[in-house]
């Protein structure tokens, strides 16, 4: 505020200098136009202890700040190489962005991976591949207790709220998947308006129980089955953590809060919004299976299931042993990774806490099978998938269908600006600002992101065919190989057999992965 009134009385000065140069001297008022406003600010630079810089190099140390604002562009558009760039390197943006248009996404003159580099992956072909699929393989999920099973795609929108994203975003996902026949999550913001666009959803339950919580913020069956029981909604997913912040509960800033946002939530609107980092409707695996249970039965006998970034993995083994206790199963779980997503969080929790997809997503499949129940759940792989070699790479390490949120963020116009948290977004996807949503065209971006999944699933077929597989079921861990640091390589399965932590809570008395899948 105050930097804006130091530049107004300098405007207000110039102009004042202008109109008397011209009757004074006009040889000298562009001189004061120029240095009158510079004089103001190495003024207010000199006066303010806030800054050091400024105080000591006034004027020009206002450059440095000009320059580390723009920084994250400069960054993005004239340094970045093709294959550089965190959370999504600028290739997996520009094949997303090239899918979404139907521009295709061939590449010419060979590579720009170092195929030699630790870490390297890549999928061990066939001579005798097989045809390439013409129609995308569903995936039919819903237990013994389910009564309204769904077939889902192989890819789908992961949990994105509307509050983090723009009505306009959320309309075009929904849009997008009416179109490509796949389905929205909710996040755990609440089932709005703008999801009942015609689009399949997922109605995610958070610990704030958006949309159907009572004024204390406990659970209210009531208020649930007035959502659950819509014709769009056709599964239910409780949340109990999120890869971007595990063990930590969601946040929507007080300016992103609106009213509209806030009838929907059951919450103020303007106040901050945290919900808490654990559910108050149970407190043991038993309660929660039950209340899995509770919701299928409320739902009309819908789909119900959880999601979860593994942390301890005896934790999620208990799940599993009330599991067959109680002979009661949720339909799916999907696994997140703490890779992260669309949700703001802590640095430390983004950075430092929960379990990476494809480890958690590994131990929950050989957890399941460990206890001879994994044929009664599917499990969803939630994460970085941008391509047809993260789809197989997810199905070939246990998971039966997988979504993602960046990569349809993407598919709609996100640039990468990484200001999710700000409501700032320039192109009106993640922010409540009517300005900037604007934007935003909800039917022209609807068939962007149908683009994009219908490309993707392709790429997938085609590389599924490549490995002589006729179905994805009959993937697993031996189709997808890693340079080691000695140059040399291991199949995926060899890389999981020789985790310390999946042989200590797994064992390695399991069978091989050939023998898994």
């Amino acid at each position: 505020m105050v930097r804006t009134l130091f530049f107004v009385i300098a405007f207000v000065i110039s102009t004042g200098i202008i109109a008397l140069g011209s009757f004074v001297n006009t040889n000298y008022y562009f001189a004061f136009v120029v240095f009158g406003p510079l004089i103001l600010i190495g003024v207010r630079d000199v006066l303010q202890n806030e800054h050091a810089i400024r105080k000591n190099f006034p004027v020009i140390g206002n450059l440095r700040y000009m320059l580390e604002s723009i920084s994250p562009e400069i960054q993005q558009y004239f340094v970045e190489r093709r294959t550089d760039g965190r959370p999504i390197s600028k290739n997996k943006r520009a094949v997303i962005y090239q899918r979404a248009k139907n521009l295709g996404s061939t590449h010419a003159f060979g590579t720009e991976e170092d195929i030699y580099s630790e870490g390297h992956e890549f999928i061990i072909q066939s001579l005798y591949p097989s045809h390439v699929l013409e129609e995308e393989p569903r995936v039919l999920i819903g237990g013994k207790d389910c009564k309204q099973p769904y077939s889902a795609s192989l890819y789908n929108i992961s949990a994105m709220s509307f509050g983090s994203l723009s009505e306009n975003a959320v309309k075009a996902l929904n849009g997008g998947a009416k179109i490509g026949g796949f389905y929205q999550n909710t996040g755990e913001g609440g089932l709005s308006p703008h999801h009942l666009q015609g689009g399949d959803i997922v109605w995610q339950i958070g610990t704030g129980y958006f949309g159907c919580r009572n004024a204390d913020g406990t659970f209210s069956a009531e208020n649930f089955k007035v959502n659950a029981l819509k014709p769009a909604v056709k599964m239910i997913e409780l949340k109990l953590s999120q890869g971007a912040k595990p063990g930590h509960g969601g946040v929507l800033p007080g300016k992103k809060n609106t009213p509209e946002i806030a009838a929907i939530r059951g919450v103020i609107a303007g106040e901050t919004v945290l919900s808490p980092p654990g559910h108050s409707s149970f407190d043991s695996p038993e309660g929660m299976i039950q209340f899995v249970q509770h919701l299928r039965e409320l739902s009309g006998g819908k789909p119900v299931g959880m999601k979860l970034c593994i942390g301890k993995a005896e934790e999620f083994e208990a799940i599993c042993e009330a599991m067959v206790k109680l002979n009661l199963y949720p339909d799916f779980i999907s696994i997140d990774g703490a890779e992260g997503g669309t949700g703001a969080a802590p640095l430390e929790f983004a950075n430092y806490v929960g379990m990476p997809l494809y480890l958690g997503l590994v131990i929950a499949d050989k957890l399941l099978i460990k206890h001879g129940i994994r044929s009664h759940v599917k499990l969803i792989a939630s994460g970085k998938v941008f391509n047809g070699f993260g789809i197989i790479k997810a199905l070939s390490l246990g998971a039966d269908l997988t979504q993602s949120a960046r990569a349809m963020m993407l598919s709609i116009g996100c640039i990468h600006a990484q200001l999710c948290n700000t409501n700032t977004c320039p192109v009106g996807i993640a922010t409540q600002d009517k300005r900037l949503m604007k934007g935003l065209d909800p039917a022209l971006k609807s068939v962007r992101a149908a683009n994009y999944h219908k490309n993707t699933v392709h790429a997938f077929l085609e590389l599924l065919a490549a490995t002589g597989a006729k179905h994805p079921s009959e993937l697993n861990s031996d189709y997808i190989m890693r340079m080691s640091e000695d140059g040399d390589t291991q199949s995926l399965t060899d890389i999981i057999q020789g985790w310390n932590y999946y042989k200590k809570h797994i064992g390695v008395a399991i069978a091989p992965a050939t023998q898994l899948n």
